[in-house]
């Protein structure tokens, strides 16, 4: 009896030892695809787009297999922290707020900051231009940050969403009056499309005070982050960064 007791008892390790292991060639990368073209859900269930191309890139440099996890943005760091994902490849800007949580690779590419609405509306990306209008942003974004610190206080009601689709839901339907968000995710997720009719960039392009985007990592996954950010390097410098760039945009994607 005792010996089929230990026997079971190791077989029952056995069985539960893959529900919690982790492959150690396999990162898990947070993504939230609602942001074209940087991530996106393709119609076969799959995800795809530039961070997409990018975290596939790194992690055949760095030798592991990406495995790509679905999440809403504003849980991408507590489930960093939790150990539920290794990284964070979803347009994640780099603010001094989020690297006093978490670590960042170096910079991926950065892209300015803009305020869409009805050009009739004749508003403006400012605390005056907006006061008494409805913001809608991304709950846990750069863009939620900003205009909670620097609108909010001046009257405008800043609205956030789970998800940048329910921002340009409410934003078509007439119950916000303009949106706060990325500019190609702005131009391409919605100006460029039918429901984006009648909307535009409104004001000059913002500074969030970001440092571009990277690849948001655990601050003590060090090994990682130099095997990511020598990754990056190697891609700029062969070219293939900008191959996979051309794929998306017609300009100089990784900025300054």
């Amino acid at each position: 009896m005792l010996k089929l007791s230990s026997l079971l008892f190791a077989a029952a390790l056995a069985a539960a030892a893959p529900v919690h292991a982790k492959d150690a060639d396999t990162l898990r990368l947070g993504i939230d695809p609602g942001y074209p073209p940087m991530d996106v859900k393709t119609p076969d269930g799959h995800v795809a787009g530039f961070d997409v191309d990018l975290g596939d890139e790194i992690c055949r440099r760095i030798a592991m297999h990406c495995q790509w996890v679905e999440l809403e943005f504003s849980g991408m760091i507590p489930a960093l922290q939790a150990r539920k994902i290794d990284g964070i490849m979803s347009s994640m800007a780099i603010t001094d707020k989020r690297m006093k949580q978490i670590a960042f690779s170096t910079k991926l590419f950065q892209f300015r900051s803009r305020l869409i609405a009805k050009p009739s509306a004749a508003l403006k990306a400012s605390a005056d231009g907006l006061r008494g209008k409805r913001v809608g942003v991304q709950s846990g974004s750069q863009f939620e940050t900003c205009a909670m610190k620097n609108w909010q206080p001046g009257g405008v009601e800043v609205v956030a969403y789970q998800s940048q689709e329910g921002v340009f839901n409410d934003l078509v339907a007439g119950r916000l009056d303009a949106a706060l968000l990325g500019s190609v995710e702005a131009e391409h997720g919605f100006l460029k499309t039918s429901r984006g009719t009648g909307f535009a960039f409104v004001g000059e392009p913002l500074s969030m005070g970001d440092h571009g985007v990277g690849m948001g990592l655990r601050q003590d996954d060090t090994q990682l982050k130099s095997k990511v950010d020598k990754a990056v390097k190697d891609m700029r410098a062969d070219g293939t960064y900008q191959k996979i760039a051309r794929k998306y945009f017609d300009f100089d994607v990784y900025g300054e």
